[in-house]
């Protein structure tokens, strides 16, 4: 099963790193004389940015905030370095941090490195090679349900996690938030974007206790053994975890989830084969996760309208660097549409009162 293993590849344009600087930093960091610095580009990912660098025989992992952003907070590095350095020396499902760096004469920004995990990443359509039965994507599902129950039950103060984030008062927080978002970005008239932010407004419930939050949990940043599917090695992708009400982080994966029902161009926007056959649907997961947590999710459509409206806030924020040429990475060029899809998504689970 080796071949099904994610890839690097080329360096995108507009996206190499300084080697001349990078090189002798990592060399000298590292302990690692005059060792080959060898960089790739994985294909994944629109927000910050991720390279396999070798150093020697050393296979590690680079992250960096995307070239040319404007919103600090959304591309904290020392904020993912802090929570992965905080998790991984007792939840093994969180890759190894290795070295930060905030030294803007190596590169011009904030960045870090980790080990590098070696597995299968499920994206809109599966690696060749992989048959995804039916029987499979069922587990497949109950893996990734059971393994964001788990990560909601770790006990954040213990792993030194008690000032990180501001749980109290996190739902109403995040709603005026990400509304403020995006009118800092907005670059099109779309009515139904007030329209849902104003809904949500209206609708938000109490908070609930605090958990650990992943707020990006999806197939395609989930690590899988490649002898065993099923069993999760890694969660990639930090940037925006926190402390707070775990069903936001609920309803941001169920927002990310397109099933085959969906209107046809939101299909085209799947962050993993959610729509194949034996794909749990929304519904389907929402009620195992609340079995297997025993948290109460009869409010499930307010957390899934909010995670459709966050997520086209970060699709409109890409789309607004795209727009004022602040990245040429063509992928950017149609993101508004996603914007509007997202909302529309949201909008017709709100007049439909379900998920």
């Amino acid at each position: 099963m080796s071949e099904l293993v994610d890839k690097s590849g080329p360096t995108r344009e507009g996206e190499e790193l300084p080697l001349d600087t990078l090189a002798p930093y990592l060399r000298q960091r590292l302990d690692a004389g005059d060792a080959e610095v060898k960089v790739e580009q994985f294909p994944g990912g629109h927000s910050n940015l991720t390279y396999a660098v070798t150093v020697g025989d050393r296979e590690l992992v680079l992250r960096r905030p995307p070239f040319g952003s404007k919103v600090k907070s959304a591309h904290d590095m020392s904020r993912e370095w802090r929570m992965l350095s905080a998790l991984a020396p007792t939840y093994d499902r969180a890759p190894t941090p290795v070295l930060f760096c905030d030294d803007p004469a190596v590169m011009g920004c904030d960045f870090y490195l980790m080990e590098r995990l070696r597995g299968v990443i499920l994206r809109k359509r599966p690696p060749k090679g992989l048959e995804l039965t039916p029987e499979l994507a069922a587990a497949l599902c109950n893996s990734l349900v059971a393994g964001l129950v788990d990560l909601h039950a770790l006990d954040y103060e213990a792993v030194g996690l008690g000032d990180f984030g501001k749980p109290e008062g996190y739902v109403e927080r995040q709603v005026t938030g990400w509304t403020g978002r995006y009118e800092k970005s907005q670059t099109d008239d779309i009515p139904q974007v007030t329209e849902v932010a104003r809904w949500l407004a209206d609708n938000m419930p109490a908070s609930q206790a605090a958990t650990i939050l992943h707020n990006d949990y999806k197939f395609d940043n989930m690590v899988l053994a490649p002898d065993e599917l099923t069993r999760i090695v890694g969660i990639l992708d930090w940037e925006m975890s926190t402390v707070g009400d775990p069903l936001m982080d609920l309803g941001t994966s169920l927002s990310y989830w397109v099933q085959d029902d969906d209107p046809a161009p939101l299909k085209t926007m799947g962050f993993g084969p959610t729509a194949w056959p034996g794909m749990y649907t929304r519904r389907q997961v929402a009620d195992a996760y609340a079995e297997r947590s025993g948290r109460d999710v009869s409010n499930v459509l307010f957390y899934f309208v909010y995670g459709l409206f966050k997520t086209a806030v970060v699709v409109q924020q890409i789309y607004y660097r795209y727009k004022q040429g602040l990245t040429q990475d063509e992928r950017f060029a149609m993101f508004i549409m996603g914007v509007r899809l997202l909302v529309q998504q949201a909008g017709a689970a709100i007049d439909k009162g379900d998920i």
